[in-house]
């Protein structure tokens, strides 16, 4: 087990996720192979993953089926399907969850994308899927949009455990930091502890990259080409140091006096897209204590075939720094760009939700 590099991961303070979930996967006890053998601290699930899912194997059919001629909607059977397995995927995590006090041994499940744009309906959403799973180790996902900002902070205040999904950008990351910790203000001017509220702030990486090396390319010139596929760790690395300030401010240590605990940073979108490059390029140049690195399958597994885990998050930041500043001159405003990826972003989970949908009202008449 010693040998296992994603467990080596974990000995560097970096909880290794899993960017997946299936029933067959909790069933069939891999899920708790993955923990006892791998080292695995926790799972993020999205309405894609549950599409492929519930399209790709007959593992839900009968369920499916059977609410469907009980009458009930593709969204209430959905939302049936997703918290069944996300409150047992959290069971089996659970262990996990206790025995590190709190700090790890999360499963994430994620409100309509559509509601993106709308505070109330976010936040209506994130309560009925608390109060659904009701379990201390569940973490709610909500984009962190201009309004899922204010969602966040609301969310924080009633004690709910928030996973801050689609992050692209340095500015929006320090406003998602803002409203978390305002949120624990919140509580603490009305009287209520703050021990025991998880969050994390998910940074989209290879998605960054596909967006700005085209931009490099087209730039035609060396140091564009020196830059191509380098700005997402570059800018995950600025993230952490931003994140070592921000938790490290007497504004939040008087909070962790209270118990309170920081708000990790967490590393998604980490398959490799482009086939140039290594398929562990988002997972080895940014393992560091008190972050998350959240893999699909394909991911853990290569990683764990031939990963060289080593404490490489602090690694070349002035490179990093260096990296960032070179855009503008060639053209590209990278905060332009990460508000394009955002609203990329919101599309990309919008179109498998309603594809979940589709397929859920097929699988009724079948």
């Amino acid at each position: 087990m010693e040998q296992n590099p994603l467990v080596k991961v974990g000995s560097f303070g970096q909880g290794v996720w899993l960017d997946y979930i299936h029933r067959h996967l909790i069933e069939s006890g891999e899920l708790k192979g993955l923990i006892v053998e791998d080292g695995l601290r926790g799972i993020t699930s999205n309405p894609s993953i549950f599409d492929e899912a519930i399209e790709g194997s007959e593992a839900y059919d009968e369920v499916i089926r059977g609410l469907g001629r009980k009458g009930k909607s593709a969204a209430e059977i959905y939302e049936t399907l997703a918290t069944e397995d996300v409150g047992r995927a959290a069971d089996i995590l659970r262990p996990v969850f206790d025995k590190l006090s709190g700090r790890d041994g999360f499963v994430s499940i994620e409100v309509n994308p559509h509601l993106a744009r709308g505070e109330e309906a976010t936040v209506e959403e994130a309560r009925l899927l608390w109060k659904r799973l009701s379990r201390p180790n569940v973490m709610i996902k909500v984009p962190a949009t201009a309004e899922g900002l204010k969602a966040i902070r609301r969310l924080i205040a009633e004690g709910m455990n928030v996973n801050a999904t689609l992050l692209f950008g340095l500015p929006r990351y320090r406003l998602v930091a803002e409203a978390f910790i305002s949120g624990l203000e919140d509580r603490v001017a009305r009287g209520l502890t703050v021990a025991g509220i998880a969050s994390v702030a998910s940074f989209f990486l290879s998605r960054m990259d596909v967006m700005v090396d085209p931009m490099l390319e087209k730039a035609g010139t060396a140091e564009g080409g020196e830059l191509r596929g380098q700005v997402a760790i570059a800018s995950a690395k600025v993230a952490y140091q931003m994140y070592k300030e921000i938790f490290g401010a007497e504004r939040f240590r008087s909070l962790a006096r209270r118990g309170a605990q920081p708000q990790r940073l967490l590393w998604a979108s980490t398959g490799s897209k482009d086939p140039r490059y290594s398929d562990l390029k988002y997972v080895e140049a940014l393992i560091g204590p008190e972050t998350v690195n959240t893999m699909p399958m394909k991911t853990l597994k290569a990683y764990r075939d031939h990963g060289n885990p080593e404490p490489r998050l602090e690694e070349g930041l002035a490179e990093a720094q260096k990296c960032l500043a070179k855009l503008a001159p060639l053209g590209i405003n990278i905060d332009e760009v990460t508000r394009g990826l955002e609203e990329e972003g919101i599309e990309k989970f919008n179109k498998p939700f309603d594809s979940l949908m589709s397929n859920i009202q097929k699988k009724c008449g079948s």
